[in-house]
């Protein structure tokens, strides 16, 4: 796994935004064979872009930089949408969004936003697609997910697919989500610290009891959750009630689930400040490469906790009105812009 001074040391190769391509729509696909996690995955997607190792692309007029395509693993097809930034020959961060239970990637992206905010940054954003609209964040088997490492696979498989065909940078793949996908975020960044350089779950906890996830090595990681969420409480949910469709899985509190990546990483302890319209708590690894002095490296692996005041089962700053139900939408924080500022370094 990856130690704190590696991350340290890539925090320092992080490069400059760049400037937001165009967005033009692609629906496509097309064709290429990887031997991944859980089988020979294929995956394909139409259009320029198709970057540098295989897959096989159509000639058009000009780059689009969104995709929808879809990979082959465990014997399903597994569909994502891809955003792509302007065209470089430099390797491309790469950003993994998964949306919450009962929605869908287009519903993250009108959401969050997050594939203007990142493409601006030169970030590959990828929204993969849910089996029946959820993702299997816990390590429980259920009726409706069986396999309780299936999406874990899924995702590894997806972005080894995307760092050979759209030149993703491997050193600086991170995780996001909302709800039932920011816990997905987290258990990869939990299970696969290996994988990722960073995570970040708006409204998402880690699992407990018998479907529990836990860290197991150092990775920033970032918990942006409501102080007032009616849907799942701020303090965890040890005994969630039954839902007719899906079981609701048990999870830790937001503050618990932050401390134990913390704990994973050899944190510090933490230091609260209260900011406008939120609280932040943050624990600092403490042998993150301490004989280099640069700010960066000084701040390259952290977890911190951002509770949101006046804020429910939202995305903190977005336009778009939540459920009945969901509670109050925050405009204190612009959940969109603090996650990226953290992730690529900037915002620890």
């Amino acid at each position: 796994m990856r130690s704190s001074r590696d991350l340290a040391s890539r925090a320092r190769r992080w490069p400059a935004a760049l400037a937001l391509a165009l967005l033009l729509p692609l629906a496509g696909c097309a064709t290429g064979a990887d031997s991944g996690p859980g089988g020979d995955p294929s995956a394909t997607a139409t259009g320029p872009g198709t970057g540098p190792g295989g897959g096989t692309a159509t000639a058009t007029a000009a780059p689009a930089p969104e995709v929808r395509g879809q990979l082959r693993a465990d014997d399903r097809t597994r569909r994502y949408l891809l955003h792509r930034p302007a065209a470089t020959d430099d390797p491309k961060p790469l950003l993994i969004a998964f949306h919450g239970r009962g929605a869908d990637a287009a519903e993250l992206r009108e959401k969050s936003r997050l594939e203007r905010a990142a493409t601006a940054r030169g970030m590959i954003v990828a929204f993969p697609e849910g089996l029946d609209h959820g993702w299997g964040a816990g390590a429980r088997a259920t009726k409706q997910r069986p396999d309780p490492g299936l999406d874990v696979r899924f995702t590894e498989a997806l972005i080894k697919h995307l760092v050979r065909t759209e030149h993703a940078d491997p050193e600086r793949v991170y995780a996001t989500g909302f709800s039932n996908g920011g816990s997905m975020a987290l258990r990869m960044a939990a299970e696969r610290p290996d994988l990722l350089a960073g995570a970040v779950s708006v409204s998402g906890q880690l699992p407990a009891g018998d479907a529990a996830v836990k860290p197991t090595g150092p990775l920033p990681v970032m918990v942006v959750y409501g102080a007032d969420d009616p849907v799942r409480p701020l303090a965890g949910w040890p005994s969630p009630p039954p839902d007719p469709e899906e079981p609701i899985l048990p999870s830790l509190s937001a503050r618990d689930t932050a401390a134990a990546f913390a704990a994973a990483g050899g944190a510090g302890k933490p230091v609260a400040r209260e900011e406008k319209g939120y609280d932040r708590t943050v624990w600092r690894i403490e042998d993150a490469a301490p004989e280099d002095s640069t700010e960066a490296a000084a701040e390259a692996a952290t977890v911190q906790l951002l509770v949101v005041h006046d804020a429910g089962h939202t995305w903190p700053g977005s336009t778009v009105p939540p459920p009945d139900g969901f509670g109050p939408v925050s405009k204190a924080l612009d959940a969109t812009g603090t996650l990226l500022d953290f992730l690529t370094g900037s915002g620890r």
